[in-house]
């Protein structure tokens, strides 16, 4: 059955190669076009699509505040496009915030130079959020990520209860106390709302290092990096070469480049290989992270498209880590996780909204 796609933006030039790119695939089908955000509303209503994509700046209304009604009314999976700059970040951040799924760059340059490269990304992007339906009306009614950092009686207490094991990897209700050298923890798409959630549960004091490898081009990640800062009790910034690993610092790993980790706690930055589908990648960090620290390193695989992290997982448990996978029903997408949960790689499977807690509890 195709996907019905509800196309929005207020340019129609854009508007019409949007539709024409998802038109061309055969197991798509474009069922409405809106030029602002209140029409967005009316025609997710009457047309009840599958995916919407979504532009930011139209009259009327913009595309956050029509995101917002959206959710509120007919929570339908929403692809954003964002400008590639930091106003587009800081945009885009509060598209996902409001509930869109997942974003694109909108380059008008490379759909006129690459057309095959965007319709194939366009489409694949299309078809994985569209996946991501059934799960999204509960991914929605968890607790909307916070606006200032908890209290730290609210950090410590469990938002819900645990959830049903899964076939896949044990459950493991309280994980065992460890002095952990490094949290190193690796998501994709649904992963800037995830690590919000995840991250504002921790205290200023927690005891290990964190790192961070997020999905994300060169231009969003420092943008993200200041808004977890602001919202989290731990500090959070952009990594850059030669930073030192400390308790209650998470370091963000750069879009475009690589995050490697050594033994004397340095970070090393390294330039984007053209050979690897992901810059950064999970699998690079999680590596550095198992040859630098052997058994004292826990790894988190949060919601995700793909399978980045796996091969990374699997050498922390050669080593003797803990890895650790967030569960379907809370995933946006349940890729990476599953990747780990498939290969007998996790040691515990969490909900989100318990893993902040669990690594509270598991990080002496």
């Amino acid at each position: 059955m195709a996907v019905k796609v509800l196309v929005v933006d207020d340019s129609g030039f854009f508007r019409r190669r949007v539709s024409e790119i998802l038109s061309a695939d055969p197991q798509i089908q474009v069922v409405g076009t809106a030029t602002n955000g209140r029409e967005a509303i009316d025609q997710a209503l009457a047309l009840k699509p599958d995916v919407i994509t979504m532009d930011y700046e139209m009259p009327l209304m913009d595309g956050i505040t029509a995101v917002r009604n959206i959710m509120q009314r007919c929570p339908t999976p929403v692809l954003m496009f964002s400008s590639l700059t930091h106003e587009g970040a800081r945009v885009t951040l509060d598209a996902l915030d409001a509930g869109a799924v997942d974003y694109l760059p909108k380059n008008f340059e490379d759909i006129s130079r690459n057309p095959e490269k965007v319709r194939q990304l366009l489409c694949e992007k299309v078809h994985t959020i569209a996946r991501s339906n059934r799960r999204y009306a509960s991914f929605l009614s968890a607790p909307a990520p916070a606006s200032a950092p908890p209290s730290p009686a609210a950090a410590a207490a469990p938002r819900h209860a645990p959830a049903a094991p899964q076939a896949a990897a044990p459950q493991a209700s309280t994980p065992k106390r460890k002095p952990y050298r490094l949290v190193a923890i690796g998501t994709s798409t649904g992963g800037p709302v995830a690590l919000q959630r995840v991250l504002t549960q921790l205290p200023a004091n927690f005891p290990a290092p964190l790192v961070l490898i997020q999905h994300m081009p060169a231009a969003f990640t420092k943008a993200f990096a200041e808004r977890l800062d602001k919202l989290c009790r731990i500090s959070v910034k952009e990594a850059e070469d030669g930073d030192l690993l400390r308790p209650g610092l998470a370091l963000l790993a750069p879009g475009g480049k690589q995050m490697m980790v050594d033994g004397r706690g340095v970070v090393r930055i390294l330039p984007g290989d053209e050979r690897l589908n992901y810059k950064p990648c999970v699998d690079v960090t999680f590596g550095s992270a198992a040859k630098a620290y052997g058994d004292k390193v826990l790894a988190v695989v949060l919601t995700g498209m793909g399978a980045d992290g796996r091969e990374g997982a699997r050498m922390l448990k050669q080593s003797g880590s803990q890895v650790w996978a967030q569960d379907e029903a809370s995933c946006v997408i349940y890729g990476m996780p599953m990747a780990i949960a498939k290969a007998g790689l996790a040691d515990a499977v969490y909900s989100l909204d318990d893993i902040g807690r669990h690594l509270g509890e598991a990080c002496a």
